[in-house]
């Protein structure tokens, strides 16, 4: 099953939410991605430019967007990024395949 790196940063209104009501929102995602058919491997919150980052394994692009589409529209969220990931056995593949094309740069 393909994996997803989800970075989510949260609104104001949001964090003002959570500060007043403290809850792990890991929980609500998980929820969610086993409802399209996936697995939580990891959920964290964050420091930085992300609130919150998880790793998920999704069925397909399509319930990955599904799932970036039900938490955007939400209101929640100043951002939601969703980044396929490659294991380390498919980057390998990609690089042999890539050898085989024969592109050439610019001259």
């Amino acid at each position: 099953m393909p994996h997803y790196l989800l970075q989510a940063s949260y609104s104001p209104e949001a964090c003002a939410r959570m500060v007043e009501n403290p809850q792990d929102r890991g929980e609500v995602v998980r929820h969610v991605i086993e409802k399209l058919g996936g697995k939580m491997i990891a959920a964290f919150y964050a420091l930085g430019e992300h609130d919150t980052v998880a790793f998920v394994e999704l069925p397909d692009n399509n319930s990955a967007t599904a799932f970036s589409l039900a938490a955007a529209s939400g209101g929640g969220l100043l951002g939601l990024k969703t980044t396929p990931l490659l294991t380390m056995a498919e980057g390998i593949e990609a690089m042999k395949k890539a050898a085989t094309v024969g592109y050439k740069p610019p001259a």
